[in-house]
């Protein structure tokens, strides 16, 4: 519970900050509420280094943590810094000085959520979790009142995220008939036990449905683009990447600990279509884009899929990639953002035909795009090449022809991708137009989490005691005990 009491108490410094401190003292809000929250994360490191992340249980089994759930809530918090980072100046300016304090109070929130999907080990708490993760982004989404996107993408966000959630619980409502427990458990005990039948089926399509509208799966993507479009910039790559790395390990955690007895009979067919639909769709689709946040919409999705087959390879090693994947994308996503936001915000540019020429007057960020592009098409020796190396080994390593299969669509989908990535890269370098966007300076905030994000990409697939380290934490996950 460290990690979320250090949580809550750097929510109740902002909240007391934003609500007591004179007028005068609310831009410093912004820098306050990131050393805070990076200073909470230093500490949930600290805790790895000094060997007191234990596995421990609260409220009667219903919340359980562990070293691989601390480790997970800890590259969350390392994207939740960085966004707050490249926020600084977006929150920092005067059309935000009433409601600056919200962003972040509403941010820390969903973090909360998060960390309770993640450790949930009871359905009615992983519920409440998801509701605390989900409902206060709809308000970030319609947070800039300035635009009318903004009102229509926060309408379209909050309606799928309730129809979702009904998705969700009418899975759970089946399980809860089956099994007459909401322990995770226990579910696996009653469902390890008894036959399989329709409602069973049933119940397990409800659940991953419900999770695919949280995870953009195709064919529950269709809000992504719009929402990712309408959204305020810093707000939509909190969304696509801190709020789908969480959904991604809670998914994995209760496809294991709950229907892990019905791996080969129910669940992997069913998520081996989800994969290739969801790469396939996503990949395609972000061909056809030009305005950038759209663009990394649909990459997002296709990225979705690869996560997801850490999950499909159920084994140690697929959690260790997809956790890895998860870090590698906070960093390669952020960049991207972080370029696309700084953009905006000096000449409200966001059309990838605006990108041309950027070489020439502001070489260091279309450099930082660059970088971020070749990394989420997996181009080495930058870090995406080797998550997406780990992903794809440790799905082989399932053993099924099936899953060669999925992993060789998965490979020429990852050509597909590449060339789509590579049309920011030729805007940006290639074209012979005069360049749209012309020389500006962005602000040190801004410069520093480019850095960070950039630094991340260039040595993480450099760095192997970080892929080593999150190795040896899921060995001894309790996870590790459900894999087949």
């Amino acid at each position: 519970m460290k990690q979320e009491i250090g949580l809550l108490v750097v929510f109740l410094l902002v909240f007391l900050y934003d609500t007591f401190m004179p007028q005068r003292a609310g831009k410093a809000l912004p820098v306050v509420s990131t050393v805070l929250l990076l200073l909470a994360t230093a500490a949930g490191f600290c805790s790895h280094c000094l060997g007191t992340a234990t596995s421990t249980e609260a409220f009667a089994g219903m919340y359980a943590t562990s070293p691989v759930v601390c480790a997970i809530k800890s590259i969350l918090n390392i994207g939740a810094v960085i966004v707050l980072l490249q926020s600084i100046s977006w929150s920092g300016s005067d059309h935000m000085a009433v409601r600056r304090g919200e962003f972040y109070e509403l941010l820390l929130v969903t973090l909360f959520g998060m960390y309770l999907m993640i450790s949930a080990r009871h359905f009615l708490l992983f519920v409440i979790g998801l509701e605390c993760a989900s409902l206060p982004l709809a308000a970030m989404v319609a947070f800039d009142k300035r635009h009318y996107e903004s009102h229509e993408a926060a309408v379209k966000y909050i309606l799928t995220a309730v129809f979702s959630s009904a998705v969700f619980m009418m899975g759970i409502s089946f399980v809860y008939g089956l099994a007459g427990s909401l322990y995770f458990g226990n579910i696996y005990a009653a469902l390890s036990a008894g036959t399989h039948s329709l409602m069973l089926t049933l119940a397990v399509a409800f659940v991953i449905a419900g999770m695919g509208f949280k995870l953009s799966l195709v064919p529950f993507h269709l809000w992504t683009a719009d929402v990712y479009q309408g959204a305020p910039t810093s707000v939509t790559s909190y969304l696509s990447v801190i709020s789908k790395g969480a959904a991604a390990f809670s998914f994995l955690v209760i496809l294991a600990q709950v229907f892990g007895s019905l791996y080969s009979d129910v669940w992997e067919w069913m998520l081996y279509a989800l994969i290739i639909l969801t790469i396939t769709v996503g990949n395609l689709f972000a061909i056809r884009q030009t305005n950038m946040k759209r663009f990394l919409a649909f990459s997002s999705i296709s990225q979705a899929g690869y996560i997801m087959l850490g999950i499909e390879a159920f084994n140690t090693m697929g959690l260790t990639a997809m956790m890895y994947y998860i870090l590698v994308y906070i960093f390669s996503n952020l960049a991207a953002f972080g370029v696309i936001g700084a953009i905006e915000r000096a000449s409200g540019k966001v059309d990838m035909t605006d990108y041309r020429g950027l070489s020439k007057t502001n070489p260091r960020l279309a450099f930082s795009m660059m970088l971020a592009m070749f990394s989420l098409a997996g181009i080495p020796p930058f870090a995406g090449f080797f998550s997406k190396f780990f992903i794809f080994t440790g799905a082989i390593n399932q053993g099924s022809v099936a899953i060669y299969v999925l992993v060789l669509i998965a490979l020429i989908n990852t050509i597909i991708s590449l060339y789509y990535y590579l049309l920011v890269v030729k805007a940006m370098y290639i074209s012979a137009d005069e360049p749209v966007v012309g020389t500006f300076r962005s602000s040190i905030s801004e410069r520093l989490g480019l850095w960070i994000t950039v630094g991340g990409v260039m040595l993480l697939g450099i760095a192997s005691c970080v892929y080593t380290w999150i190795f040896d934490l899921g060995e001894i996950s309790p996870l590790a005990a459900y894999f087949v």
